[in-house]
């Protein structure tokens, strides 16, 4: 009986590794993409960089914030006009969440800094994490995490990238705020 258990649970364990959403991390190197300039000063023009399994990053900034969107059709995508409410900047790092089944990413997440002034000229500044959906049926924010609030704030990105990106629909379903939130810390901006 007893080794009949061990069995079980060893086979049980290999089912779930065999299954477990895999990860990888790439770099991003502003001055190694290629950049468009912007014609208009308070626009800075777009980056597109190289990412992960062949889809690119697109980032466009202007107004001391950025919109960060990623694949071939990019420019186009939800995310292409998603930021955040205070001025912000991307992320050095993406940790692309992969699916077991298929290769593919699903999902990536990627620390943004951001800065926000409070009415009394106080400047705080703050790391969000934004969790963006990937792949066919659009690609969009799908959760923001405060770097800064929440000292498993990696953790909880993965867990909201795995558990709503897949089933996440871009334009019907909103983003929300994963974990606690404090100081430098700002919700999502729609820009149309």
């Amino acid at each position: 009986m007893k080794a009949f258990v061990l069995a079980a649970f060893a086979t049980a364990a290999f089912a779930a590794s065999a299954h477990a959403i895999e990860h990888v991390y790439t770099t991003v190197d502003l001055k190694a993409c290629k950049h468009t300039a912007g014609k208009a000063e308070e626009y800075y023009g777009v980056w597109i960089c190289p990412g992960h399994a062949g889809i690119s990053v697109r980032i466009s900034g202007g107004d001391q914030r950025v919109f960060v969107s990623y694949g071939p059709k990019a420019k186009g995508e939800l995310a292409n006009r998603e930021t955040l409410l205070s001025f912000n900047g991307e992320g050095s790092t993406i940790e692309w969440r992969i699916a077991p089944e298929t290769k593919k990413p699903f999902a990536a997440i990627m620390r943004w800094s951001t800065t926000v002034t409070a009415d009394n000229g106080a400047i705080t500044r703050g790391q969000v994490l934004v969790v963006t959906r990937l792949g066919l049926g659009g690609v969009c924010h799908v959760a923001y995490v405060d770097g800064r609030a929440n000292p498993d704030a990696n953790e909880l990105a993965r867990k909201a990238a795995d558990e709503r990106a897949p089933k996440f629909k871009c334009g019907v379903d909103a983003p929300d705020s994963v974990g606690q939130t404090g100081p430098g810390y700002s919700p999502r901006w729609l820009m149309h």
